[in-house]
């Protein structure tokens, strides 16, 4: 159960430096193979969550399921949201859409693709967008600051989708209260380790660049990394200029942009330098 720990935390980093940057953005083939990852990435994640909830019900919370706990919260962000934001970006009501919901609804931020699309993608880099962390704001702030303001983004531009999202996730935590109290514990841990993942990356995304009311935006208002493992790993998330410049584009087909600004580090170390934010906002002040 602690190999996604491992993985995450500590071999990553470390190939993510030592394998260096890739600046290669043509694929290799088209279609199929890409989308067999992806849907493959939305089916695996809900999955784990359920043997997780099994293995609760069995054991108890033991020391033991905890790791687990946390191990499949890391997987649930870092994969099964990463491939429900893809995801979430095709045609709406569609099979693949459904299946970013599955995988919303696994960490109950059901809420996440009604306000990456409408709000998000509108407001980018703006300080209006409660996504986007001004420079000097610890990853833990933005934690704290921002589900509360994207939730009522969600709310404003489609306040019945929304509300309806909200219930279910409600009845569906009262209803595992219902069952076991202690699988509660396990879903919800699980779900907020998930959730803060997905955070980091929207903090790291925009941290520290702005564009004001009116102004056009650019590949130069989001970090772009090219480290290899990070794209490797996560989709092509890394390239996220080229996702904002045109939203609809599949992750295989997305593209570096020179004038980009660039990530000190890949993800999985900026990562832990985000968690020690003096570390964090040194690595960025001088790039900013």
């Amino acid at each position: 159960m602690g190999l996604t720990l491992i993985l995450l935390l500590a071999i990553y980093p470390l190939l993510d430096t030592l394998l260096g940057f890739d600046e290669h953005t043509d694929p290799l083939q088209e279609g199929l193979p890409y989308n067999i990852i992806l849907h493959l990435h939305g089916v695996l994640v809900p999955l784990t969550v359920c043997v997780l909830l099994w293995r609760i019900s069995v054991d108890g919370l033991t020391s033991f399921t905890a790791l687990g706990i946390l191990s499949v919260g890391l997987s649930s962000g870092a994969s099964g949201i990463v491939s429900a934001h893809e995801l979430g970006h095709r045609k709406p009501r569609s099979g693949s859409w459904w299946l970013a919901r599955l995988s919303l609804f696994s960490v109950l931020y059901l809420h996440f693709t009604t306000e990456h699309n409408h709000t998000h993608h509108k407001h980018w880099a703006k300080k209006i967008d409660p996504t986007s962390s001004p420079l000097g704001r610890s990853v833990y702030r933005h934690f704290i600051t921002t589900i509360p303001l994207q939730v009522r983004g969600a709310y404003r531009a489609r306040p019945v989708d929304t509300r309806r999202s909200l219930m279910l996730e409600f009845v569906f935590l009262f209803a595992l209260y219902a069952v076991n109290p202690e699988v509660l514990v396990a879903f919800v841990g699980q779900a907020f380790i998930a959730v803060f993942l997905l955070e980091f990356v929207n903090f790291l995304q925009h941290h520290g660049l702005s564009r004001e009311d009116g102004e056009r935006a650019g590949a130069q208002h989001a970090w772009e990394s090219r480290h290899r493992l990070s794209r490797w790993t996560l989709l092509e998330l890394p390239l996220h200029p080229a996702h904002h410049m045109k939203s609809s584009t599949p992750y295989h087909h997305l593209k570096t942009h020179d004038d980009a600004p660039q990530l000190p580090h890949g993800y999985y170390v900026m990562f832990l330098l985000a968690l020690v934010p003096p570390l964090f906002n040194r690595s960025l002040r001088n790039r900013v």
